[in-house]
């Protein structure tokens, strides 16, 4: 607890927001415990039950394994999309003035608020034979809707403010004297960005972009409706996941959940590391 000396000297314990860190902290605990711990475990249990020979089997069958395939490559599609575009809005926002900014701002937040179904909706809606680019699209030979393509474009709708907003403060918190120097000293605008300001943000970047990765895998409404959900074709790790769990079986559905939630937890630690390296990459550019 602080203390602050009063014009008297005597000092007084200066009075906190929230309750003391016992309670605080206790609090905090419990609901991690009921909302993220206990369902982990249960999973975690569940898969465990299979044992080691049907679980490889389960998860080896050409089925889940063209699911994956399915699922790692529209998220990684996604991922590149989100990386570049991400990058682009987020140094919009930063670096230029114009009419509408703080509108574009807060629509970077719509696919956070947004229910991931009605934007699968949404997005069927306007990429389908009837709809407003579909036929564009289909002129051009391109179809988006029941293939990869609307999966991936999902799965960039939903997690792009991941890289948005990682990148943003960043940039905003970057001391523009150092570009200023970069340009007396006769150096380019894209040389400055590449070797000024991009090392600056790259873990910043990276940590969005992994976030981003880990958000596309998991990512189940939005694509529902987009993807047609064929096996082999355009079917997903997470919706073979909810197919097993209609059929009663738990066991598959456990064994392909557990897949996911291993790729999301490695995803999540490589985030957290990329985010230890920018904060210590910034305090040792300071």
């Amino acid at each position: 607890m602080t203390t602050t000396a009063t014009n008297t000297g005597a000092p007084i314990r200066a009075k906190r927001v929230l309750p003391g860190f016992t309670l605080s902290l206790g609090t905090t605990l419990l609901y991690l415990t009921f909302i993220v711990l206990i369902p982990v475990i249960a999973l975690i249990l569940k898969g465990a039950e299979i044992g080691p020979d049907r679980f490889w089997r389960i998860i080896s069958s050409p089925r889940a394994v063209a699911a994956f395939q399915i699922t790692l490559t529209a998220a990684l599609i996604a991922t590149v999309f989100n990386a570049i575009y991400g990058l682009l809005m987020a140094w919009v926002l930063v670096r230029y003035e114009f009419r509408g900014k703080r509108i574009l701002d807060a629509l970077m937040d719509v696919p956070f608020a947004l229910p991931t179904a009605v934007a699968g909706l949404a997005l069927t809606a306007l990429f389908s034979a009837n709809g407003w680019f579909g036929p564009v699209l289909d002129a051009m030979g391109f179809q988006v809707v029941y293939t990869i393509w609307g999966i991936a474009l999902a799965m960039a709708f939903t997690s792009v403010p991941f890289v948005v907003r990682t990148v943003q403060p960043v940039l905003e918190d970057m001391d523009p004297a150092l570009e200023q120097a970069a340009l007396t000293l006769g150096a380019r605008p894209w040389a400055i960005f590449t070797r000024v300001v991009f090392p600056a943000i790259l873990p910043a970047w990276l940590a969005g972009c992994t976030t981003a990765f880990a958000r596309s895998l998991g990512e189940f409404g939005a694509i529902v409706f987009i993807a047609g959900n064929l096996p082999f074709r355009t079917e997903i790790a997470a919706l073979l996941a909810y197919i097993r769990l209609e059929e009663f079986d738990y066991n598959g559905a456990a064994a392909i959940a557990l897949v996911l939630l291993g790729f999301a937890l490695v995803l999540l630690v490589v985030s957290n590391l990329l985010q230890v390296w920018a904060s210590r990459y910034r305090e040792a550019s300071r």
